[in-house]
């Protein structure tokens, strides 16, 4: 059986979603860089190839490395395709590749629900207890934080709290005093969110999210 380097369909898809323009460099905070010419050009082309990649396709881009699963958890939540919320969760707490955690967060932020909350919540309850590693827990602290801020819920005060597990985590050993700022991650989430919504406004049929109007566009 070859492997998924070997694979022509695999390939395929690297090259037609993943490795234009290189665009899994440009996924997360590159993106906020752009300029107005470059962030239309782009928005545009990640709103249309999000419209055009099948669920299964998708699947196949998850089944493999970091820059493929980061890819295609944005294109998922470009897309809406909440469908995915579970195995997005379930990706984020195995961590088994670097870069892609923090797209997982963004993709679970912008879908805004209850159930979002409820993974980065399990994320954050697992790995905060981790002072030692250095994941993807400002991101999903972040996350939460803007979830709250949309749904009207105060889930990340536990962990906030005085003696709680982001005080904990930063702590260490070892220290990470650089991230006594949790407001910061949740204005990056934002922005990061609002790129998605710019995306979705080129993706053919998007659903419209919980609290937010998104105004689909027919292909040209």
């Amino acid at each position: 059986m070859p492997t998924a380097h070997e694979d022509p369909e695999w390939s395929t898809l690297v090259r037609r979603y993943v490795t234009p323009g290189r665009r899994y460099l440009k996924l997360g905070g590159s993106c906020l860089r752009m300029t107005g010419r470059e962030r239309a050009r782009f928005t545009r082309d990640l709103g249309r190839d999000a419209g055009d990649i099948t669920p299964r396709e998708l699947s196949v881009l998850l089944d493999s490395g970091w820059r493929e699963r980061k890819t295609a958890a944005w294109l998922i939540t470009v897309a809406r395709r909440t469908e995915f919320r579970e195995r997005l969760g379930e990706l984020l707490l195995a961590s088994e590749v670097c870069y892609a955690g923090s797209s997982y967060c963004v993709t679970l932020a912008t879908f805004g629900t209850p159930a979002d909350a409820d993974l980065l919540a399990a994320y954050l309850d697992h790995y905060l207890r981790r002072p030692d590693l250095y994941y993807d827990q400002p991101a999903a602290m972040g996350a939460l934080l803007h979830l709250d801020s949309r749904l009207g819920t105060d889930r990340a005060a536990r962990f906030l709290a005085p003696d709680g597990l982001w005080h904990q985590w930063i702590g260490g050993p070892p220290r990470k005093e650089h991230h006594s700022a949790p407001d910061s991650y949740r204005e990056a989430m934002s922005e990061l969110c609002s790129f998605a919504d710019e995306s979705s406004g080129h993706c053919r049929t998007v659903p419209t999210p919980p609290g937010r109007t998104v105004r689909s566009r027919s292909r040209t």
